[in-house]
């Protein structure tokens, strides 16, 4: 069964987003749970995908260790007997699907970076000529790869609200001129090193999202998930071409279930069987061609 909602009663609950909750171990220390819930268009469904959140958190660790050299992470440790005995008392709840991580602070803005025109992109470009409102060459076709990747960040919506795309001149307004540069800066770096190791595995990064935090000293962490599924779109190179929408092993394969009928990007509903197991095949397809392994928890016992 899908795990929609982690209880550990003995912690502190910080907040449930729309996937993961947040728990106070003590004051340096916080518990990342990746649930099982699923959301589109920033609406949280009805119905998770079982085992969901065990994969993006093995998928979020190979990222981590593969990008650690470029930037620090938030994670102290992946491993459960090396956690707090207050947090190993859920150990049947949240092993393989937790992280005990620094408490940082975290800065409001998803930094986005693209590669490819797809998505929310192409449509605002459509309409306007324009990405996050920076202009761009004419005549660009759907999927098309940029001759440089682009950062667009957004807003950090709340809960049952929608991220804002803004002009990447927008964010020093946010959190300062030194962030803001540093924070554009990496993602560039950290997305164009992982695009090249994806292309090696025959998976294109078409784009993806990062956040990142700060400590005390002001140092720059990389937080939360990295390059799952959820927050990127991974499409198969064999299958690649201009032109098209292009078939995805990520979340993409939901919203346009939800786009076909007519969703209202307002009110979670429940999907149907086909698609949780669909979109779970495809999760674990892209883990297994990213990492040259299958998931290290048993996945093909989870759909039922």
């Amino acid at each position: 069964m899908a795990l929609l909602e982690s209880s550990c009663p003995n912690l502190e609950l910080v907040t449930r987003g729309k996937v993961r909750d947040l728990y106070r171990v003590d004051d340096n220390t916080l518990l990342f749970v990746a649930t099982d819930r699923i959301s589109a268009f920033d609406v949280i469904m009805k119905n998770g995908i079982p085992g969901k959140g065990k994969l993006l958190t093995q998928l979020s660790v190979f990222w981590f260790n593969y990008l650690k050299d470029m930037l620090p992470n938030h994670v102290i440790t992946t491993e459960i007997d090396q956690m707090p005995e207050k947090v190993q008392q859920y150990r049947e709840q949240l092993d393989n699907r937790c992280l005990l991580v620094r408490n940082l602070k975290v800065f409001p803005v998803e930094a986005i970076v693209r590669g490819y025109i797809t998505g929310s992109a192409w449509a605002e470009y459509k309409k306007k000529g324009t990405v996050c409102d920076i202009t761009l060459p004419e005549g660009l076709k759907e999927s098309q790869q940029f001759e440089l990747p682009l950062y667009t960040p957004s807003t950090k919506a709340e809960i049952g609200q929608h991220d804002e795309n803004i002009h990447p001149n927008k964010v020093p307004e946010i959190i300062g001129e030194k962030y803001a540069r540093q924070i554009s800066e990496i993602s560039l770096k950290l997305y164009t090193k992982a695009k090249e190791y994806a292309l090696s595995k025959g998976i294109i990064i078409a784009d993806t999202k990062f956040e990142f935090g700060r400590d005390d000293a002001g140092i720059l962490y990389l937080v939360d998930e990295v390059l799952t599924p959820d927050s990127s779109r991974f499409w198969l190179v064999s299958n690649y071409e201009v032109g098209k929408c292009q078939d995805s092993f990520d979340k993409q394969y939901l919203r346009n279930y939800l786009l076909s009928i007519g969703f209202d990007k307002k009110t979670g509903i429940e999907l149907p069987i086909d698609i949780v197991k669909k979109t779970m095949d495809r999760y674990i397809e892209a883990y297994k061609l990213l990492t040259d392994s299958d998931p290290t928890f048993l996945l093909n016992n989870c759909i039922v």
